[in-house]
């Protein structure tokens, strides 16, 4: 089984992580707080109590994982419910329980959850997923988080399920058909949720088209980001030497807006080399998916790959202004413990597939 544990994988990893951290120090350091209650220090326990966990999900054979989906749905679903009656809000929404100074956001884990329960569904459905009917349990399945995801508000994690769910139901079999069908039927009905999104919501979406019609207050962000990885050039600033970063014109660039710090302190060939990381790692799990015969653990994997890819995708996309802000942070690089924990479970799950694909 530990002949097929994939040390390359846990590299990329590690090299992510170093550049988050460096990041991290660099986009905070100049606020002067001690360094027991500074963000690097935070962020380095964070990652220790990740690795724990990590080392659990590779450790326990994904299918036991698979056995407990459904109770670990639930459970999220009720800490979704529970955040929006007793959570604590901030800038606008109110997605995060406050634990011991530490922030726990369950709206992070349930792309995890989601992922779990439609391999748990779909590797048990396999031979029947063309059949119209066979779709209305997983539709169930990520309409309920959607839902409260978007009462939170957090719109960037109620749009990233999307794909998720769309993903597996391709390599689970389902006719395409169906698939299109629903991807229509999406775009179609999106005008109609425009009405249900917040304030600033609608301002995120309308800077996206044009930054300049409100350059201090919605497009800040965005122009202030572009500033700072144009600046950087080829080669950057040097690591604690963007302007942009330590003089505090760029909002959010310890977290959504890290990659703006890449961008200026490392430049064009730093920032290049960090989204190589991601492509590898976002290869080996499709390569993982499609090297596992299990239909259980090709849903895990082809899962995990879809959201990794998509995070990259979204939150380098906002800080270029390809994409709007929509508040998904850089896997394994921005700051805060809750993405860092589910990020690092789904990376454990990910190896546990690529050490037991040949075993069921």
């Amino acid at each position: 089984m530990f002949k097929d544990f994939d040390k390359s994988l846990v590299l990329i990893v590690l090299l992510i992580f170093i550049v988050g951290m460096l990041t991290i120090y660099s986009a905070t350091e100049a606020r002067g707080l001690p360094f027991a209650e500074s963000f690097f220090a935070k962020q380095g326990v964070s990652i220790g109590i990740a690795l724990i966990f990590a080392l659990v999900a590779i450790s326990l054979s994904y299918q036991k994982f698979i056995d407990i989906s459904y109770l670990l749905y639930a459970a999220n679903i009720i800490l979704l419910v529970l955040v929006l009656l007793i959570g604590k809000a901030r800038l606008g929404a109110q997605r995060w329980f406050s634990i011991g100074g530490f922030a726990f956001q369950p709206s992070e884990f349930i792309k995890l959850s989601l992922i779990l329960v439609m391999a748990g569904y779909l590797g048990n459905k396999k031979d029947i997923m063309r059949r119209p009917s066979s779709l209305i349990v997983p539709c169930i399945l990520i309409g309920v988080p959607f839902a409260l995801v978007l009462l939170q508000p957090d719109l960037g994690t109620g749009l990233l399920l999307v794909p998720i769910f769309l993903a597996m139901l391709v390599v689970s079999g389902a006719s395409g058909k169906y698939v299109i069908g629903m991807i229509i039927a999406g775009i179609l009905a999106a005008p109609f949720f425009w009405h249900f999104l917040r304030e600033y919501q609608r301002q995120r979406l309308m800077v996206f088209i044009n930054p300049n019609i409100d350059p201090l207050g919605a497009g800040y962000t965005i122009i202030q980001s572009k500033i700072a990885i144009g600046s950087g050039g080829l080669v950057g600033k040097g690591w604690l030497n963007g302007t942009q970063n330590q003089l505090n014109f760029l909002p959010e660039r310890h977290t959504d807006f890290i990659f703006s710090v890449v961008g200026e302190e490392f430049g064009f060939l730093g920032a290049s080399a960090l989204i190589i990381l991601f492509f590898v790692l976002v290869k080996k799990a499709f390569v993982i998916a499609s090297q596992t015969s299990d239909m259980y653990g090709r849903c895990i994997a082809t899962g995990i790959g879809v959201m990794l890819a998509m995070q990259v995708i979204i939150n380098v996309g906002m800080t270029i202004g390809l994409m709007p802000v929509v508040g998904i942070p850089l896997p394994l690089v921005s700051y805060g413990g809750s993405s860092l924990l589910s990020t690092m479970i789904a990376i454990g799950l990910l190896l546990n597939v690529g050490m037991r694909r040949s075993t069921f």
